[in-house]
């Protein structure tokens, strides 16, 4: 151990707060500017509200009409809210740099959340839907980070948070585009991470278990998969959208600075059992 851990140690043995040590205020997004993708509902709404509540201004990104509800709940708890108009099943545009004038005022926290996901035996499985999976997953979500890191890399800091999956670590059934693009988000989590940590920015990413979406609602339309998964979650039960909140928060906050190239399992056990 060295001479400053020993003496951090004593400190907080002795009842004093070694420098560097801010409690809760660590954890606060006061002054922050973060834009979220993917909130008309679900899990995209829920941490694009829970940023707000913690003091972040929040950029709403995700398809033209689809914001209003989630925005009106941002101004609710007294934060500021933008609407960003964006088809991330388009990558071109994204990455054409179409969106840069709207993200000019700087964007301190990213949550790439926007996601689909296709059910279809792997025999059958087209190559446009292969393509539409894969581009709003991974592609448009590299080419928006790649734009919004531009900023935050020459100024030394910024929060990047990628929405993986518990299928991140498995296969699935029957959602082969999904898993694939889901592994990719975390190796691409890890990838960012090594390039941009030196210079401040940290980039991370939440595997949310079986959650209670639009996503999910197949499964959950499944009485023998809806037991089988019941069966196997320590909790005792789904999340919610609201489940993932304080994760988010905790990875955008200070209090995470130095976590980096993380992949954040938030699934009530499943993955332990």
């Amino acid at each position: 151990m060295s001479s400053d851990s020993r003496q951090d140690a004593t400190a907080t043995i002795n009842g004093t707060r070694p420098e560097g040590h801010e409690g809760l205020a660590a954890f606060s997004l006061a002054g922050s500017r973060a834009l979220v993708t993917g909130v008309s509902r679900g899990i995209g709404r829920a941490i694009a509200v829970g940023l707000a509540v913690a003091g972040a201004d929040v950029v709403l990104a995700g398809r033209p009409g689809s914001q209003e509800a989630t925005r009106a709940e941002v101004e609710r708890v007294g934060r500021s809210a933008e609407v960003l108009d964006v088809d991330l099943s388009d990558p071109d545009t994204v990455a054409s740099g179409a969106l840069d004038e709207q993200l000019s005022g700087g964007i301190d926290i990213l949550v790439n959340n926007a996601g689909v996901i296709h059910r279809e035996d792997s025999l059958t499985v087209d190559p446009a839907s292969w393509r539409h999976v894969l581009d709003v997953n991974l592609t448009s979500l590299f080419f928006l980070t790649q734009r919004v890191a531009r900023s935050m890399v020459p100024r030394g800091r910024g929060k990047i948070i990628n929405i993986a999956s518990l299928l991140s670590f498995t296969g699935g059934l029957g959602v082969t585009a999904y898993a694939a693009s889901k592994h990719a988000v975390a190796g691409l989590t890890r990838a960012l991470s090594n390039e941009w940590a030196p210079h401040g920015v940290q980039v991370n990413a939440i595997a949310p278990g079986y959650i209670v979406t639009d996503n999910t609602a197949p499964l959950r339309a499944d009485p023998v998969r809806t037991k089988s998964i019941d069966d196997r979650i320590p909790a005792g039960r789904w999340g919610v959208p609201s489940d993932l909140v304080g994760a988010a928060v905790f990875l955008a906050s200070r209090a995470s600075d130095y976590v980096t190239g993380h992949v954040l399992l938030v699934d009530g056990g499943w993955s332990a059992r």
